[in-house]
């Protein structure tokens, strides 16, 4: 439950502060006429990414076991590779998100309002079919259960309500810190979902060795327990882990904590022609993104800027 609230929150807010650029860039620019498009655009990837998560959780019943249990976890593979994309190109992009939206909205304006429907679409429907497949696949590695979806609604809940309330400029949040560490998590979750993944192929017959097993803590902390359900809600923790399962989990998790840390915790060097040992200048913070929307609503208008 927890790791699907985390998931549904982190993908939901992106979404978020996704639709609150465009909108409130619209509004600053006093091309409120265009809002319609954009929300259209919207609506129809959040449908979208609804019909690929029905599509996902009821597609594959009724099939042979070992068919259901390959194809659940080839889409777990999907899942972690998406995700994984997701957060080394937020952790890039995040400080030009911004800039990128408005300049792609302005070049859809230009074009007519067919293409700021499309923007919008690819703009949101990108977030969102990133969010079905990962919540898909952390509520099949859950188990059975209300609980996984219950946190996966809670999670996108609280982020639209989060959204809201950053964009009406009632809360200023650390979005950067907000989103390297909730990475660092999700980093985590997406490795449990791999391993998951790997027990799949091997229930199926695809990998061998599904009874070589690298340890086996059933007696101490025995599946059906609160302590199960807590691990495996957040690490996707499996008592009984295979080697490979094993081996899945440290190839992936280590090298993409490394990674991810250097790219988002990393000294950022300072301006040119500073002195050396010159401190590296402070990070914009990423409330900064829906500045533009509060300066709106104090009645503020700018230029809009040029692609």
């Amino acid at each position: 439950m927890l790791a699907n609230f985390l998931i549904g929150l982190r993908e939901g807010l992106e979404a978020a502060l996704i639709v609150g650029i465009l909108v409130a860039y619209l509004v600053r620019s006093d091309r409120r006429e265009l809002l319609p498009f954009v929300w259209i655009g919207v609506a129809i990837a959040t449908a979208a990414s609804l019909g690929v998560g029905a599509a996902l959780t009821f597609g594959p019943r009724g099939l042979p076991d070992r068919v259901e249990e390959t194809i659940a976890g080839s889409l777990s593979v999907l899942a972690v590779g998406l995700i994984t994309w997701m957060i080394f190109w937020m952790a890039r992009t995040a400080k030009s998100l911004r800039h990128h939206l408005e300049s792609s909205l302005d070049t859809a304006i230009a074009m007519g309002k067919g293409a700021i429907v499309a923007m919008a679409l690819l703009a949101v429907g990108r977030e969102g079919l990133e969010t079905a497949v990962f919540l898909w696949a952390g509520i099949q590695t859950a188990g059975a259960g209300a609980s996984p979806v219950a946190g996966a609604v809670m999670g996108l809940a609280c982020a639209l309500a989060l959204g809201w309330i950053v964009y009406k400029g009632a809360l200023r949040l650390d979005l950067g810190k907000f989103f390297r560490w909730t990475g660092l998590v999700l980093i985590v979750v997406a490795a449990g979902v791999l391993a998951h993944a790997i027990h799949d192929f091997q229930d199926a017959g695809v990998l061998p060795w599904s009874s070589a097993l690298a340890f086996d803590v059933s007696a101490q902390i025995p599946p059906d327990s609160w302590r199960a359900s807590l691990l495996t809600g957040f690490f996707n923790f499996s008592p009984a882990t295979t080697w490979l399962e094993a081996l899945a989990w440290v190839a992936y998790a280590i090298p993409t904590l490394v990674g991810f840390a250097r790219i988002s915790f990393g000294r950022r060097p300072a301006p040119v022609g500073a002195p050396v040992g010159a401190p590296a200048p402070a990070a914009v913070p990423a409330a900064s993104l829906l500045d533009g929307g509060r300066r709106a609503q104090a009645g503020v208008r700018a230029t809009p800027s040029r692609p």
